[in-house]
Parts: structure tokens; sequence; C-alpha cells
């Protein structure tokens, strides 16, 4: 026996299907929406649905946008010969705050994982090879994140996209600033070693 009312309890089991938020998290987050006002909780419902309801994906590089073409893919400034492909939105955001790239997207939506059922055909594959039909763009970027599964879809992305006459790189992972060697498992080590700079 919980002691909550059976309405607060399935708001604290909907708090806790969130990513990262554990029970106690899920108590303080449904204990706040009941001392909201009404309005408020009107606004924050209103502002979930409106989202779910607008956002969609870009229909050229996948990634989430409000409009038909996301504001990356429709700048004239970008360098249209380059794209980065990532697994998930955050990564275009993370990548965007480095003000390093000025080239395109392209958002998998996921990555290739047997274990998973997680198929070539479940992720944004096919829209990616769509967009190698002419011969605008020069060099893909594969920017999965470090896992096997980031791994295996990158080397699988790279062996279809090869025959086309298209660059194939990889994002360099390494040593981050201010770790120790010893500490860094031999994964990391490797990427190190072959994303190394001459100085």
């Amino acid at each position: 026996m919980s002691g909550f009312t059976p309405s607060l309890e399935k708001l604290i089991e909907q708090f806790a299907r969130l990513p990262s938020v554990g029970r106690k998290s899920a108590q303080r987050l449904a204990f706040y929406m009941l001392s909201m006002s009404d309005e408020d909780a009107q606004k924050f419902t209103d502002t979930i649905l409106t989202a779910r309801s607008s956002i969609k994906r870009c229909s050229v590089c996948c990634n989430l946008t409000d409009g038909e073409i996301c504001s990356v893919c429709s700048s004239p400034s970008r360098d249209k010969s380059t794209i980065c492909v990532v697994e998930d939105p955050r990564d275009v955001i993370a990548l965007e705050r480095t003000h390093e790239y000025n080239g395109l997207y392209h958002v998998l939506h996921g990555v290739i994982s047997p274990m998973n059922d997680i198929n070539p055909e479940d992720i944004c594959i096919k829209e990616l090879l769509l967009r190698l039909s002419d011969d605008t763009v020069k060099e893909i970027i594969m920017a999965t994140n470090p896992t096997v599964e980031g791994e295996a879809t990158s080397m699988y992305i790279s062996r279809l996209i090869k025959p086309l006459g298209v660059n194939v790189s990889r994002l360099a992972y390494g040593v981050p600033v201010g770790a120790d060697l010893e500490y860094a498992d031999e994964f990391t080590l490797i990427r190190a070693l072959e994303g190394r700079n001459e100085l």
C-alpha cells in the first residue's frame, strides 16, 4: 500500500516512465503538478499536446522541426557538400553548440541493434542514401556514438556509401581533457591514437 490516491499513483507512474526519473523524483514532479494553478497546469498540458502535433521530422535530414524543412537544411549559408550523420536530434544540438561545423546533418533516429530488434530499415538510412543521388555531397562524417551499436551502424552505412564515390570519415574520439591515460579503456585509447593530429 503506497498511501497515495489512485489518481496520484497513476500520475507518479507516468512521471516515473520518463528517462532518468526515479520513483522519488516522480513523486516530487507529481506533487509539483498538483500545486500548480489550473491555468498553469492547462498551459503545461497544451504545450505538450502542441509540441506532439506540430513537431515532425524534416523531410530532408530527419531532424526535428516545426516546418517541412528544418532551419539548417533551409539555410543558404550552410556547406551543402558535407553531411554529419548522428543518432539523435540531441546530437545536432551538441554539435551546433561548438560553432565549428557548418555543414548539413542527417539524423538516424537510432542505431542498428539486433539485440533490441532494430534493423537497418528501422532507422533513417534510406533517406540518407536518397540525399546522395546527385554530386552535391562530397563527404559524409559518421558521428554515431562510440558504442558497439554505434560503430556497427557507422561501418554498415560506410559500406553502402563508399561505392557511390563519396568520402566517408569518422568523428575522432579520444581521451577527454583532464583525464588520466591509466583510467581510459582500450576503445578510447584506440580512438585517440587513430584521431591524433600533427603538432
